[in-house]
């Protein structure tokens, strides 16, 4: 009977324990997470041999490569004519076409593109009666590209001036074979209110340090940046192109080409510019879509990794993280509730003593994250366009304070919707934004 109770006692003690290390972990996890980028990213400057950063070389016409750049639109009168001017008037490469995929827009988007193309030969549209949404109509586009090399470039988005040069130079070397697509770096173009330029931080740090970390970890990267990647047609083809039921596309195909063992490319040398909300309510709604997309890949392959660990080993740091993420989404939103709770139940019943100790306890935890964040967010912007974005620092607490309270009630919110789309129950039909001309931005 004695021994009866030592075991059921040390099974407790180490149900106790095992309880205590998943609440640890679950608790520190943004802020480890943090430090995990902050380091990934100095590993990706300091110790990544091969990344090519500033190691491009300019291609004569003659041997470069046709490019198709494909501009999925739907109602995008206020933006296609000055993005489609841009391209052929500015872009440092000559072998190129333009082809606008026209997403069963209502407005007078089809009549600028038909007026365009007696000024620009190489322009091209394919008219799609029924907007189906952005993947639906790439994976049409596709078929019509000639080129064998795809540029996603959102109606709204404007690449530098060499992108296509500096994108080439990822795929014409032998080493280059496995490459399937390479993103740019994101840099935001409507910085004149508060939303953009907090923006202007947080895309640093997605993509100034995080996808550096990915790319400095194994090569994998969790999402391409949709605005602005240029694909292989090939690799596209052999995934069967883009999940045209997914919230996002660009996630999904990242992971996809993982799958088949392609290989993904970062290039931070390679900048484009875009337009972000710049209202809360278009805010919200952009991060539940991202974090429903976030949340559909990881359901969609969570079979792969759990059944075949081994195979997936290169990949498998993605969808650690990603587990951790929707994990830890959830433990944040649950204990959030119930920590109001409590605060409230103690406030009413004169408790001022419990109070003060949990709003101090809060503190402490919020300080460690903010440092954790800071120290990111350093890092993003130091290694980022040379430190030219440094000024933004300034709004770093409003990005950590904000964006971090807002991704995991995304998650929670997007969860249902996501299970619903691997279901057969998802639609990728899109609606565009609100959208401000470029000349605008620039005042």
């Amino acid at each position: 009977m004695h021994n009866i109770f030592i075991d059921h006692l040390l099974e407790a003690t180490a149900g106790q324990t095992v309880l205590n290390i998943i609440l640890l972990v679950l608790c520190l996890y943004p802020i480890t997470g943090s430090f995990f980028w902050f380091a990934g990213s100095l590993s990706y400057r300091f110790l990544k041999t091969n990344k090519r950063d500033d190691n491009w070389e300019p291609i004569a016409p003659k041997d470069q490569p046709l490019i198709t750049i494909m501009i999925p639109a739907h109602n995008e009168e206020v933006m296609i004519e000055e993005t489609i001017t841009y391209l052929f008037e500015e872009l440092n490469y000559q072998n190129f076409e333009v082809l606008v995929m026209n997403d069963g827009s209502t407005d007078h988007t089809a009549a600028i593109i038909e007026r365009l193309q007696t000024k620009y030969p190489r322009l091209r549209t394919v008219e799609i009666e029924k907007n189906k949404g952005k993947a639906h109509a790439f994976n049409i586009g596709m078929y019509f590209a000639k080129g064998d090399y795809i540029l996603s470039n959102d109606a709204d988005t404007i690449p530098e001036k060499d992108a296509l040069m500096k994108y080439m130079n990822f795929f014409i070397h032998d080493r280059d074979m496995n490459t399937s697509a390479v993103t740019a770096n994101m840099d935001v173009q409507n910085r004149t209110k508060l939303l953009g330029k907090s923006q202007t931080v947080e895309f640093s740090s997605i993509v100034g340090v995080i996808k550096r970390s990915q790319t400095s970890v194994n090569d994998s990267m969790y999402a391409y940046s949709g605005a602005n990647t240029l694909y292989k047609k090939q690799f596209l083809i052999d995934v069967g192109g883009f999940r045209q039921n997914r919230a996002t596309e660009d996630i999904s195909i990242a992971w996809d080409h993982q799958m088949v063992g392609a290989v993904p490319r970062f290039a931070p040398n390679i900048v484009f510019h875009m337009n972000v909300p710049t209202t809360i309510r278009d805010l919200y709604r952009q991060r539940k879509r991202w974090a429903q997309g976030g949340t559909e890949v990881w359901l969609t392959n969570i079979k792969k990794f759990l059944f075949h660990p081994i195979k997936r080993r290169y990949q498998l740091s993605m969808f650690v993280d990603s587990t951790l993420s929707i994990v830890w989404s959830f433990f944040f939103v649950i204990t959030s509730i119930i920590f109001i709770a409590f605060m409230l139940a103690f406030l009413l019943a004169g408790n001022y003593e419990r109070v003060y100790h949990g709003l101090v306890i809060s503190f402490i935890f919020v300080t460690f994250e903010l440092l954790a964040g800071f120290m990111q967010l350093l890092a993003a912007l130091l290694l980022d366009h040379h430190g030219a974005k440094l000024k933004y620092w300034f709004f770093a607490p409003l990005y950590m304070l904000f964006y971090w309270m807002i991704n995991p009630i995304t998650v929670v919110t997007t969860f249902i919707p996501a299970l619903k789309t691997i279901l057969g129950f998802g639609s990728g039909t899109w609606v565009s934004p609100k959208r401000q001309s470029l000349q605008k931005n620039k005042k």
